[in-house]
């Protein structure tokens, strides 16, 4: 990859980034298609956010947000229908702005279809901006949601958020799905972010963390039968849709993307 003045900047904005592959699948697509483009991560504070993405997409690039950052986001950005999003992950320039939109919600959903689409309620482990997107997934396949967080007052407000509209389960008992939509799992002395014997039995289980061989709670999963898949689906599925909101003229290379992930990260666990 050559560097030039030409060259439109993408940044993954978040804290922490250093685990992040994004970088690995967007530069293996920009080169495969021999675009003047290049992929960073940038660890920042949330009162960096908003001027990052305001420079960058002036610039001509744009990027995604991680976590902690997606709410922030959403506050710097003008949605696809001129408002704004409740979370933000992808950023580009449109009209003069900063425009935004959230691809992790497609994600999931590419990765709820991987496991067959399994019916019945999602159980949600984790409330931050990642959980809204699970959330809205969730919507979109007609499931309603329970939710488990450490903090018992985030909880309570997440579930609060989504009553109104009739999306939380009042049975729990039913479970059919169940989202780690937390961090843990990125450092190897991680706590689980729900121990296996509190599953719902043989519900299908998405890992939003990936590591190499899989996290330890996405190994426990699927030795106990269950069907699993860690969060490259979910990356892969939203940097292809990130990068048609970056590139609209362009096919995304998936293939090329896809592989990137798997030198990184080996096969998946099934």
């Amino acid at each position: 990859m050559r560097i030039r003045g030409s060259t439109r900047v993408f940044a993954l904005l978040g804290d922490p980034v250093a685990h992040s592959l994004s970088p690995a699948m967007h530069n293996a697509a920009f080169n495969a298609l021999g675009l003047d483009a290049a992929y960073v991560c940038l660890r920042v504070a949330a009162d960096q956010v908003g001027p990052l993405m305001t420079g960058l997409s002036a610039a001509g690039g744009g990027g995604n947000v991680t976590a902690p950052h997606k709410l922030v986001a959403a506050g710097h950005a003008v949605g696809p229908g001129g408002g704004r999003l409740p979370i933000v992950n992808t950023f580009w320039a449109a009209g003069g702005q900063v425009a935004g939109d959230d691809t992790d919600t497609p994600g999931i959903l590419a990765a709820w279809r991987s496991l067959g689409a399994p019916a019945g309620p999602w159980l949600l482990i984790g409330t931050g901006g990642t959980a809204t997107a699970a959330a809205n997934a969730a919507a979109l396949a007609g499931a309603q949601i329970a939710v488990r967080s450490r903090s018992i007052e985030r909880q309570l407000a997440f579930e609060a958020a989504h009553e109104a509209a009739g999306r939380v389960a009042d049975d729990q008992a039913v479970i059919g799905f169940v989202v780690n939509c937390t961090p843990l799992g990125h450092g190897p002395a991680d706590p689980l972010p729900i121990g296996p014997d509190e599953l719902p039995e043989c519900a299908p289980a998405l890992d939003l963390v990936y590591r190499p061989g899989g996290t330890p709670w996405v190994r426990q999963c699927a030795a106990s039968g269950r069907a699993v898949a860690d969060g490259r689906e979910v990356l892969l599925a939203q940097g292809v849709e990130a990068f048609r909101r970056w590139f609209p003229e362009v096919d995304p290379p998936a293939e090329v993307m896809r592989a990137a992930l798997r030198e990184h990260l080996g096969p998946p666990l099934r």
